[in-house]
């Protein structure tokens, strides 16, 4: 597969919003279902602690995909804001679906390309 096979908006979504493939596996969890889901679920669902589902879960509340229950912070459901981030999610979905190794190194290259800019930083400069 070509990295052309994934729509544009859906790579540029992938590039700008989604950090790690426990974030895009949290987000598409909460797609799924429509209702909302405990943190305790999720973290058994992603094989996690409760601790670390409740970040991913803060993360998606940040960047407009879910949204805590109301009158029960310990439950997370899907809501994008604003409506067109839905369908791009939708297209993330289909496309995860048809080619999980292409989107899977497209995360992970992201993260591949930070770790390699902070050791970088390390890097001893010749003078002069």
């Amino acid at each position: 597969m070509t990295s052309n096979s994934i729509p544009d908006d859906v790579r540029r979504f992938i590039v700008n919003t989604v950090p790690s493939i426990p974030h895009l596996e949290a987000m598409l969890l909460l797609r799924d279902r429509r209702q909302p889901w405990p943190v305790a679920k999720v973290a058994e669902r992603l094989y996690t602690t409760e601790q670390k589902a409740r970040k991913l879960l803060s993360d998606l509340v940040r960047k407009g995909i879910a949204r805590a229950r109301e009158g029960d912070p310990d439950a997370f459901e899907y809501a994008p804001t604003p409506a067109q981030l839905g369908a791009v999610i939708d297209g993330l979905a289909r496309a995860y679906a048809t080619h999980l190794v292409e989107i899977t190194h497209l995360i992970h290259a992201k993260s591949a390309n930070r770790a390699q800019r902070f050791a970088d930083a390390f890097k001893w400069r010749e003078a002069g």
